[in-house]
């Protein structure tokens, strides 16, 4: 079968070295031909700019490799957009927004003009994929040609899995709406990012010579360090004993990073085959690295063909008596939008790349609170959902649902006020105690919250603090990825707290201390405060100035013990299911009016204003933030 077939396929358009097993299924792209035409080329430029993830690609049924193909046609066409020096630095910018911002445009349309945004939207709406998980991944493009420079490993493993992530994400998206979930076990986040750590390292050490011919060098100061004089040399394109150690030392860690053999346990081996596969055509382009000599700096080094067959034509084999057994569920053709709301007849307003929320029914807008005064850090236990159910007849698990409408307020609200940093006590370890119905109707409401995704076109950075042995895996994986696809967004970070103790934290804490000090990295009689928040599950969580608390007790139920040890509390009599953007207003303002002493003596008098009454409540995070 065609990997995309027409209506009526041809002898041509038949993929003559890899069948597809099972049963005949439906052509994908029906009777359209301009969208037939624009897989083809999504596949033709795969093909001839990158035939190893062509390779990769022809490991995985025939269905799924149209979606393949268009989302590495999109990424590559926006990086060529990007590297495109013939154009200033300005310009370059200018065409990857505008690539951006007409995708986002032609999304609820269905089609497009450009052939590789056609065939990406068709399969964003064909495989119902979010593409605003992109969005960050896609405005580092943009950011980038302004040029990049990176002091530490940290911080260019974060420009590489900001923008490799969401791209692979979407990938194991198609697989799981095929019916093979890759869902990865906890044990192996780590190792999966440090895999992308690797396929990152590996692209810029074959793109060495290219880079340096356009004056970029997206290496970390912190190895060029370790061999003086090899940034000198590379930026004057010569090959000498730094380099040469230099690149030995780089694909040494990349060889390490992307043999990770515990990634695939446990795993379908369709999708266990191509990762097996990928890994071995990765180490063959180290090998080749390793090999090329001073003909690094001069052209882009590849693999011999032997070698890649020698690695590729078992895995067909292995891939092909893998799908054989696997029934797959592949979506029909969808209309346009039909996965998420159509485009307003008018734009919402935008600030930067995101939306602003939608304003308050009633018209009002927050109160006007100098940012200076506002607290840094607002943390929220959301009582009583279960209650205003029952004073309505109604099973408890529709108080949740009635909740989670609140939650969309509130956060629309903080956004509104410029609130920095917002907690809300979602789920806690105590939770677990209630009726089992009532704790799957919780859950359940919690991943289909997360799938629509509601915030996705806010500046809302999502995080999530508690434990993840008992969550259902689904859930920790979509949790994660809310995480992965809104890191770098600078607006207000949500965190929500999920299988969350307040003891249970500070346990945790004293356990990672126990092992510094048995390892010898903390002297026990010297541990001070800074070393405590330094080994928090979340050491740059600042400080709590403000815990809320509705539904009319008044306790704080083991709510973030070590971050309230001097926030403000406020309780209010009101359900959360009746809280709205209003409430936490309110909130904000009788804060405005509190004297925050914090031990000291205030500098001056409740006379002289809110804000003099004050001392400085700025959110101090552990060291390690």
């Amino acid at each position: 079968m065609s990997d995309v077939p027409p209506a009526t396929a041809t002898p041509a358009d038949r993929e003559a070295t890899s069948p597809t097993p099972g049963p005949a299924r439906p052509p994908v792209t029906g009777d359209d031909p301009a969208l037939r035409t624009a897989y083809r080329l999504c596949r033709r430029r795969t093909k001839d700019e990158d035939p190893a993830e062509y390779a990769l690609i022809q490991l995985v049924p025939a269905p799924l490799r149209p979606a393949l193909y268009a989302l590495w046609a999109a990424a590559n066409a926006l990086d060529d957009l990007g590297d495109d020096r013939t154009a200033p630095a300005a310009e370059r910018a200018a065409r990857v927004g505008a690539w951006i911002t007409a995708l986002h445009r032609e999304l609820p349309t269905g089609s497009s003009p450009d052939p590789v945004r056609r065939a990406l939207v068709d399969t964003a709406n064909r495989w119902r994929l979010d593409l605003s998980e992109l969005r960050d991944a896609m405005a580092q493009v943009q950011d980038d040609t302004a040029g990049r420079h990176f002091t530490d490993w940290a911080e260019w493993r974060t420009w590489g899995r900001d923008n490799l992530l969401p791209w692979f994400g979407l990938v194991r998206t198609v697989f799981d709406r095929a019916g093979v979930p890759v869902a990865l076990r906890l044990d192996t986040r780590e190792a999966y990012e440090e895999f992308l750590d690797g396929v990152r390292l590996t692209d810029i050490l074959t793109d060495l010579a290219a880079d340096l011919a356009q004056g970029d060098l997206l290496l970390p100061a912190e190895a060029l360090d370790l061999h003086p004089g090899s940034a000198a040399d590379l930026a004057r394109r010569r090959w000498s004993p730094a380099v040469a150690a230099l690149v030995t030392h780089l694909t040494g860690l990349a060889r390490r990073w992307v043999s990770q053999e515990s990634l695939t346990r446990g795993m379908h081996p369709g999708p266990a085959t191509v990762l097996h596969t990928m890994a071995a055509l990765l180490r063959a382009q180290l090998d080749a690295i390793d090999a090329a000599g001073p003909a690094l700096l001069r052209t882009a080094p590849r693999p011999a063909l032997r070698t890649r067959v020698r690695i590729i034509a078992p895995a067909r084999t292995r891939a092909a008596l893998a799908w054989s057994l696997t029934p797959l569920t592949v979506p029909p053709p969808q209309r346009p939008g039909t996965h998420r709301p159509a485009a307003p007849d008018r734009p919402a307003p935008t600030t930067g790349t995101h939306r602003l929320p939608p304003p308050h029914p009633s018209g009002e807008r927050p109160p006007e609170i100098p940012p200076g005064d506002l607290p840094a850090h607002v943390a929220v236990i959301m009582d009583g959902n279960g209650r205003w159910a029952q004073q309505r007849g109604l099973p408890r698990h529709e108080g949740h649902r009635a909740g989670a409408t609140a939650v969309r307020e509130v956060v629309h609200g903080a956004l509104d006020a410029g609130l920095r940093h917002l907690t809300l006590y979602t789920f806690s370890t105590e939770n677990w105690h209630r009726d089992p119905e009532e704790v799957d109707a919780i859950l359940d409401l919690l991943r289909r919250e997360l799938a629509e995704n509601p915030f996705r076109d806010l500046d809302v950075r999502l995080r999530w603090h508690g434990r993840a042995g008992r969550l259902p895996p689904d859930l920790v994986d979509v949790l994660h990825l809310r995480e992965r696809t809104t890191r770098a967004r600078t607006g207000l970070t949500l965190t929500m707290c999920i299988d969350y103790g307040g003891r249970d934290e500070l346990t945790r804490t004293a356990a990672a201390l126990a092992r510094g000090a048995r390892e010898g990295r903390l002297e026990p009689d010297l541990i001070a405060e800074d070393d405590f928040a330094r080994h928090l599950p979340l050491p740059d969580m600042p400080d709590v100035d403000l815990l809320w608390r509705t539904g009319g007790e008044q306790r704080v139920s083991n709510f973030l013990p070590w971050h309230t040890a001097y926030a403000e509390l406020h309780f209010t009599p009101g359900l959360w299911p009746d809280t709205d953007r209003r409430d936490l207003w309110q909130a904000l303002t009788a804060y405005t009016h509190r004297r925050r002493h914090l031990g000291a003596t205030p500098a001056a008098s409740a006379a002289d204003g809110p804000a003099a009454a004050r001392i400085s409540t700025a959110p101090t995070a552990g060291p390690g933030g």
